[in-house]
């Protein structure tokens, strides 16, 4: 057996500005897919994250409801976890960015930069609220568009006609905080010298053809805009007042949040380190032989692509292995807005239907690549009720109740019949490799097409042996009636094996599910692991059917 694999895996680090919705839930539970089938293979997968927890937002938000940010922030972290928790997302560890691990690591990694010199500093002028004292982040102005003169946009960019612009661009713009013109002042500012690694970042995103990819080749070529016109500093500091960690050397500056936020995947898996008895090093440092992933949405591509590569090279830490990214969520082919009524909270989702027909649904729906998916809420209920209560359940209710009131929960301890062996054992058999490389890939919705044309063959196999036909022979007075029992007995025990065998091919997607049928047909966690099955069920005790899924009501 091939020794197992040290694998760290992360998503992105939801904001603690507010709930968790169903676009959150694409990235978790495409994460969470991944490292239960690794888990399932025997490799040592850890699964980290933490909550966003700094910047202006919290403190204004806090400020608003007359809370501190450290009480916000501990209410939005339960709620987060509980809502994940609910959708079956198996974190090995959550933590908050507000924490003393990435406070030590954050100062660490820019005193490094800093002894290194790649830290610059210099003079640059800001929009400033001139009622409220601070400098006003770009997503705190709004005025109109100096392009196209839409009303109400945000100081870095239309939402109308997609330009980009500087805040003091912007036409009749007012603080979004006091609703006076902001004006502008001078302040001294903190710079990461991303143009120092431009070497390292271009080898790392275009390897040649010897060479691993790190990042999807779509995201290759989208990231190589960037190099055309030379990369650029980032201004990594904040004035307060500003909710975040003080930059050492810098009384009054505060990193940037999107400086500690990548961060606090390392003092996550740190605080994971000192209950479990890992070693820190051992997945984070130059040398390391574990491998690392990234799941992020394509919105914060730069970030994790070129930034942050560049400051764990200037730290002299590892990379990511891969930084996967996927698209956004669309809901009935449109982007997820409150006055549509298409922007659902997963607690909304989760106050109202089982959260396993979600994951299989966005399962359905994913690939590997940046697409954007959709939840269109008819297809969503054709699916769930055509595969997996008409195919997949189906064959449960179909076998398991008749092993359970025909031959008191035994299964046959015959051989199983031929057409296993002829026509069913070699496409059970052989989806074991195709399945797991669907799952590795990311092509999970070519998976599931392949688990449910398998669901297909087991049910098409119990049309054609119609047990309730074999019941009525059996009950009749025939010289072959013991036959008919044994066939029955046949019949039923090879469509419980293929149930068994199609609950572990999905059991990535429905953990939850799989773990109800584990304890239903009274096998081991062993019995759960992936591709252990040379030797099927036979003379087993199960235990009593119980009820697995419902129809969706559309």
């Amino acid at each position: 057996m091939p020794k197992p694999r040290k694998i760290l895996v992360t998503s992105a680090l939801p904001y603690a500005n507010g709930s968790l919705h169903l676009g959150h839930m694409v990235e978790q539970i495409q994460t969470d897919i991944w490292v239960r089938f690794h888990k399932m293979q025997g490799h040592d997968c850890l699964y980290v994250c933490a909550d966003d927890t700094h910047g202006t937002s919290i403190m204004l938000r806090a400020q608003s409801e007359g809370i501190t940010a450290e009480q916000l922030i501990a209410r939005v972290s339960e709620e987060h976890q509980r809502d994940s928790a609910d959708f079956g997302i198996g974190f090995d560890n959550y933590y908050s960015t507000h924490s003393p691990e990435n406070r030590t690591l954050a100062e660490l990694i820019y005193t490094r930069l800093r002894d290194a010199g790649h830290i610059a500093r210099r003079t640059v002028k800001q929009a400033y609220d001139p009622v409220k004292n601070m400098f006003l982040p770009d997503r705190f102005i709004k005025g109109e568009c100096p392009k196209c003169s839409a009303k109400d946009q945000y100081g870095d960019s239309c939402e109308v006609c997609g330009s980009t612009y500087s805040p003091t661009e912007l036409k009749n713009a007012v603080s979004v905080i006091s609703g006076v013109a902001p004006i502008e002042k001078e302040s001294e500012h903190y710079f990461f010298k991303l143009g120092d690694f431009d070497g390292m970042l271009r080898e790392w995103l275009f390897p040649d053809i010897t060479q691993p990819r790190h990042v999807q080749a779509e995201v290759a070529n989208k990231l190589d805009e960037w190099f055309d016109s030379g990369l650029k500093d980032w201004d990594i500091s904040r004035d307060a007042p500003y909710f975040g960690f003080e930059i050492p050397d810098a009384p009054g500056k505060y990193f940037y949040v999107w400086l500690d936020a990548p961060i606090g995947y390392m003092a996550s898996f740190q605080n994971f380190c000192a209950r479990s008895g890992l070693r820190f090093e051992d997945y984070w440092g130059k040398d390391s032989g574990a491998e690392l992933y990234h799941f992020i949405g394509k919105d914060i591509l730069y970030f994790h692509a070129l930034f942050w590569p560049a400051m764990l090279e200037g730290a002299g830490f590892r990379k990511p292995t891969s930084v996967f990214a996927h698209g956004f969520l669309t809901v009935n082919g449109h982007k997820m807005s409150k006055s549509r009524g298409t922007f659902i909270n997963a607690r909304a989702y989760l106050d109202h239907l089982n959260p396993e027909y979600l994951r299989y649904y966005y399962a359905a729906k994913l690939g590997p690549g940046v697409d954007d998916i959709d939840l269109n809420m008819d297809d969503f209920t054709a699916r769930v009720n055509s595969n997996l209560i008409g195919k997949y359940v189906n064959l449960a209710s179909r076998s398991v109740h008749f092993i359970e009131k025909r031959f008191n929960g035994q299964l046959s301890t015959q051989d199983l019949p031929p057409e296993w062996s002829e026509h069913l054992r070699p496409k059970f058999m052989s989806a074991w490799e195709q399945v797991g490389r669907y799952y590795v890939d990311r092509e999970y919705s070519k998976a599931m097409r392949e688990v449910m044309q398998l669901a297909d063959l087991a049910n098409q196999y119990i049309d054609q042996k119609k047990p309730w036909e074999l019941i009525r022979l059996c009950t009749t007075d025939n010289s072959e009636t013991d036959k008919y029992w044994d066939d029955l007995h046949g019949v039923c025990t090879l469509a419980v094996n293929m149930f068994w065998l199609l609950t572990v091919y999905l059991r990535p997607v429905l953990p939850s599910t799989a773990e109800q049928v584990r304890k239903m047909l009274n096998l081991s966690e062993d019995d759960m692991r992936w591709n252990r099955h040379a030797v099927l069920l036979r003379g087993h005790k199960i235990n009593p059917y119980e009820h697995l899924m419902a129809r969706v009501d559309p």
